[in-house]
């Protein structure tokens, strides 16, 4: 589908809500292979930066209503250049965070990776939702604080016609997607992935929210699972 295309399917869907999820752009904690996913810490990398600069410009040519961001420092970053660029504020929320990792924050070790790996896949493959690492959150922490925020925005009937976008992180797209997006499931998501400043497009419908557009995947409207273009 061209840009043309696009905007003019935009347009056509305009009164329909649309959510703008986006991963953050490349963070230092990315390139070093550090799971940090609290405080303040790693940044994006130049590369990064210029990532969050051609999303921005993307973005122009959609009426942007509102953006809300993780409070990570690699989130804040990316939601500081779109607001710059398409004239808007942000709001933080804790809702978009990465999911804690407890004991794990800020290791880098084989172990502790497979560790990490390890939780998320009971998770998906054997529903184990309330294991955690130590200190950390499970699956059920994570979608307890998600699903409600995305449920309160695609409720209000003041934004029925708003344009979103949705500063979060790779593990929480992952995870939480394909509970919101009717279209999506996670043999979707292992299969196309989320990488760094990938907008994925939602938009509102009657039986829920509906994936438009993953990445460079347009998808069409159908019942059932996500259909390409």
């Amino acid at each position: 589908m061209s840009v043309v295309h696009w905007l003019q399917y935009t347009r056509l869907t305009e009164n329909r809500m649309r959510l703008y999820f986006v991963r953050h752009g490349e963070s230092e904690a990315n390139i070093l292979r550090v799971i940090s996913n609290r405080g303040y810490r790693y940044g994006l990398t130049a590369r990064g930066q210029q990532q969050a600069v051609a999303l921005a410009q993307y973005l122009k040519h959609v009426p942007i209503s509102g953006i809300f961001s993780s409070p990570l420092r690699r989130a804040v970053e990316t939601a500081d250049i779109l607001a710059h660029v398409l004239g808007r504020s942000y709001h933080i929320t804790d809702a978009l965070c990465e999911y804690d990792c407890g004991i794990l924050e800020n290791k880098s070790d084989d172990a502790s990776w497979r560790l990490h790996h390890d939780i998320a896949e009971d998770w998906l493959l054997h529903k184990h939702w309330h294991r955690k690492p130590d200190q950390g959150e499970s699956f059920m922490d994570i979608s307890n604080r998600f699903l409600p925020f995305i449920a309160h925005l695609t409720q209000d009937e003041i934004r029925t016609d708003s344009h979103l976008v949705l500063i979060g992180h790779g593990g929480l797209f992952r995870l939480m997607l394909p509970l919101v997006l009717t279209n999506i499931d996670q043999q979707f998501v292992y299969e196309h992935g989320i990488g760094h400043t990938t907008c994925i497009i939602a938009q509102s419908h009657p039986e829920g929210l509906e994936c438009v557009q993953w990445g460079e995947i347009h998808l069409q409207h159908r019942e059932g699972l996500a259909d390409f273009l």
